[in-house]
């Protein structure tokens, strides 16, 4: 899988969260991992710590959310020594009014912008100050870009959120925001990309929403 100049990436999504149990939007609500997230993080640390032999990881990277920064930190235990550094471009979609409530009761509030929601409508922000689509995408994809241009040939961990991973997948595989999600995300999921050349390098899919790893703990596939 090893060519010059390629780019190897890790993408796990945090850990489980009380607001992922309940069905919550989280968005920039800054939700800690339950225990069930801190198990699964350490869990994702001991496999990448495997992997890590076969070509070493370079750097840990992470939303600066705390339940994403708070995965990277289990998961850099297992790895000691390997650079860290936290991103705000890598935080979920902010949801606006959403943040905090469940799927149903935003249906129940915001009925005509909960359909654009739930229709995937790329142009349409959420209430109250949120991010469109197509403003989520631009600011996780840019960020992206960045870091794999920084750090071109490296093999790199990346720890973010459901929606940032929806986006990364669309965006590899070239499919549009608006159509339905064919993809898994499960929490603490391993999930790869790949770039190969300088700037203009072409993105490809690897394997995503691997668990082997997580089967001592209790998963479930969540929204957030």
């Amino acid at each position: 899988m090893v060519a010059p100049f390629f780019t190897e990436i890790c993408v796990v999504r945090h850990g489980e969260t009380t607001w992922n149990t309940q069905k919550r939007l989280q968005g920039h609500r800054d939700i800690p991992l339950n225990a069930t997230g801190e198990q699964q993080a350490r869990a994702a640390g001991r496999h990448l710590a495997r992997l890590h032999g076969d070509r070493p990881f370079t750097q840990l990277i992470s939303s600066d959310l705390g339940r994403a920064a708070r995965t990277a930190a289990l998961i850099g235990e297992a790895l000691p020594g390997l650079p860290q550094q936290r991103h705000a471009a890598l935080r979920e979609r902010c949801y606006g009014a959403f943040e905090g409530l469940t799927y149903d009761e935003a249906r129940l509030a915001y009925p005509e912008a909960y359909r654009a929601f739930e229709q995937r409508l790329p142009e349409v922000a959420m209430p109250q100050g949120g991010e469109s689509l197509v403003d989520f995408q631009r600011r996780v994809v840019a960020c992206l870009e960045r870091l794999a241009v920084a750090h071109a040939g490296e093999r790199l961990i990346l720890v973010t959120h459901g929606g940032v991973l929806d986006i990364l997948n669309r965006f590899a595989r070239g499919l549009p925001l608006s159509s339905p999600r064919d993809f898994l995300i499960p929490n603490a999921g391993l999930n790869w990309l790949g770039r190969e050349g300088g700037e203009a390098g072409q993105w490809r899919i690897g394997p995503w929403g691997e668990t082997a790893h997580l089967a001592a703990v209790s998963l479930d596939e969540l929204p957030g």
